[in-house]
């Protein structure tokens, strides 16, 4: 037998004749070249690994047809890879330290009133993930999912507009790893920091998916056992159980909420929090990008997709709420910048004197940034991939080797980290401010159109005669859930509107308003812009509900009866076992 036909499996059955469909086995691979650390693991893959569940009565040849569609991208991520990317993946700076600014602009009921709204919002943009990427778990996740509800050209400028996110949002969280690790000294250059930090997360993408989602894994856990410690010692101060000598070694309740009081700017510092909630919600919905390397969503999805729920209530308005109670919005180290020295969790422990913890939060401020940064290149990659699989971006970023890694997407998006090196130049401040311009609303106009998305693909499935019944999961809120989700979008990006005009302490000219306009909706005109050019290029309209092809790389094609039956058998377990599947699966 020839060697290179050894790793690949064939299938064939009578109903496919003479085409049998060949793919590639991975495990036929070395160790090495699984993991990505030979010269043989850069090689392109032969072809596609057909390693994900098809669900339904179908016929072999059927099977292997579907298995034949799946994505060249090797399902790695396993069940609690895509749980903790879910619940802890985008805990970071936006939390540990933005939430600080947040704090100051707009006060404590501000924040809480920012991210609520911007909760409620994300619940119904993660559950309409969850259906239609267990339906579809397409490599590429919602770009290949506008392409396929809404229209290739919106979809075109929605895909280079989630790349450039996360590819400008990269060197822009390897300087803010080397402002954190300045925490402790400042006597090596901020450069040194930024190599460091650019070269160890070279290192993990070496691993490909594996290195992104343990890495995910054990930052989450670090991320959650910081925040939960955080809220026990939080309530403890409030109640007065601090150390002797400290700020809290009395009650304090909602004194602060009374004096400084509970708004920073009134209405204006309302609207000014919305940007801040949206950059601490970033990478939420990179859940969806991950099922397509998980081979079994339907089993994986819905525990991570309720997992964000949890997230946002337990960890980010439980945390948030103690802050409010705990550091006054006046406190003047809130406006220390992106250093750890400006964390109000930080500063709560100072303030209750505990020593120590201080530099904890700080490593995991490190670790959430570095995190990030591996975020940056996993989403970009797989977007840019994507858009060369549709024709929209070089064909040679379609490229994928025998690890499972898009290597010349990855590329692609580390080549934007040296523009880190720009901040150690005067003019750096001024190229950091546009570029956290152009990735300030990235994603809201991407939460808006997956809800949109998720509008169009219900629509589609009604007018093609198929019953809600059939779907494996369910958005929770259903359609009404992605309106409510889109609404709320439009409401924060016309908040932001008015505070881009008029900001919080007021503009002194013409031109400062100009500037702070822009700074704050560049990604409007950029997306814009996209959209023209997708259009002018591939001349493509909105598709009609008639139109949307609602089959190809559909892993679920149970019937309604199926499904019914599964329904039925689910229900005559235990209530402690409803409960349980209620709250944290499916």
């Amino acid at each position: 037998m020839d060697v290179g036909k050894e790793k690949f499996t064939d299938s064939s059955s009578a109903e496919t004749g003479n085409n049998n469909i060949q793919f590639y086995d991975p495990s036929k691979e070395s160790i090495w070249t699984r993991l990505g650390v030979n010269f043989e693991s850069f090689k392109r893959a032969p072809g596609v690994t057909g390693d994900r569940l098809v669900a339904g009565d179908l016929s072999e040849a059927e099977i292997e047809k579907i298995k034949s569609e799946t994505p060249m991208l090797q399902a790695k991520m396993k069940k609690r890879h895509l749980t903790m990317i879910a619940v802890g993946g985008s805990i970071g700076t936006g939390l540990f330290v933005g939430s600080g600014s947040a704090l100051k602009v707009g006060g404590p009921a501000a924040i809480l009133i920012g991210w609520i709204i911007m909760g409620v919002m994300l619940v119904n943009v993660t559950q309409a993930i969850g259906e239609m990427s267990i339906l579809y778990p397409l490599s590429g996740g919602f770009y290949m999912l506008a392409n396929r509800f809404l229209d290739p050209g919106f979809a075109f400028a929605m895909g280079w507009n989630y790349f450039l996110q996360w590819a400008v949002v990269l060197p822009l969280e390897i300087t803010v790893a080397g402002t954190t690790v300045q925490y402790w000294t400042e006597k090596v250059p901020i450069a040194v920091w930024i190599t460091v930090f650019w070269v160890v997360i070279m290192i993990i993408c070496l691993f490909g998916t594996l290195g992104y989602a343990e890495e995910e894994f054990w930052s989450s856990c670090l991320k959650l056992l910081i925040v939960v410690m955080f809220i026990f010692i939080g309530i403890i101060c409030i109640c007065g159980g601090g150390p002797t000598g400290g700020q809290y070694d009395h009650y304090i309740g909602g004194a602060l909420w009374q004096n400084p009081g509970a708004f920073a700017n009134g209405f204006q510092g309302v609207c000014s929090v919305f940007v801040t909630a949206a950059f601490a919600f970033s990478g939420t919905e990179l859940v969806g990008l991950a099922a397509s390397e998980t081979p079994d969503p339907r089993a994986t999805m819905p525990g991570a997709v309720k997992g964000t729920f949890w997230r946002i209530t337990v960890i980010y308005i439980t945390s948030l709420t103690i802050i409010g109670l705990l550091v006054p919005w006046t406190d003047e180290r809130l406006l220390g910048g992106t250093s750890a020295a400006a964390s109000p969790f930080v500063i709560v422990l100072d303030n209750a004197k505990i020593p120590g913890l201080n530099h904890l939060v700080n490593a995991t401020i490190c670790v959430s940034v570095l995190s990030i940064g591996l975020s940056c290149v996993y989403a970009g990659s797989r977007t840019l991939t994507a858009l060369a699989e549709t024709g929209y971006a070089p064909r040679f970023f379609t490229y994928v080797d025998k690890s499972s890694r898009p290597l010349f997407s990855v590329i692609a998006v580390l080549l934007f980290a040296p523009i880190a090196y720009v901040n150690v130049v005067a003019v750096g401040d001024t190229v950091f401010l546009w570029l956290q311009a152009i990735s300030g609303l990235s994603v809201l106009f991407t939460w808006g159109a997956i809800c949109l998305c998720h509008i169009r693909f219900r629509r589609a499935w009604k007018v093609q005669g198929h019953s809600l019944e059939e779907l494996p999961f369910k958005a929770l809120g259903g359609v009404w859930g992605s309106w409510l989700g889109l609404t709320l979008i439009v409401i924060v990006l016309i908040a932001q509107f008015y505070v881009a005009l008029f900001p919080v302490g007021g503009v002194s000219s013409g031109k400062d308003r100009a500037q702070s306009f822009f700074e704050a909706y560049l990604a409007a005109p950029v997306i814009l812009a996209f959209w023209i050019g997708g259009y002018l290029w591939k001349r493509t309209l909105p598709w009609r509900a008639h139109e949307i092809d609602l089959d190809t790389g559909r892993k679920s094609w149970l019937t309604v009866e199926e499904m019914n039956q599964y329904r039925a058998e689910r229900k005559a377990a235990p209530l402690y076992v409803r409960i349980y599947r209620l709250l944290f699966t499916n």
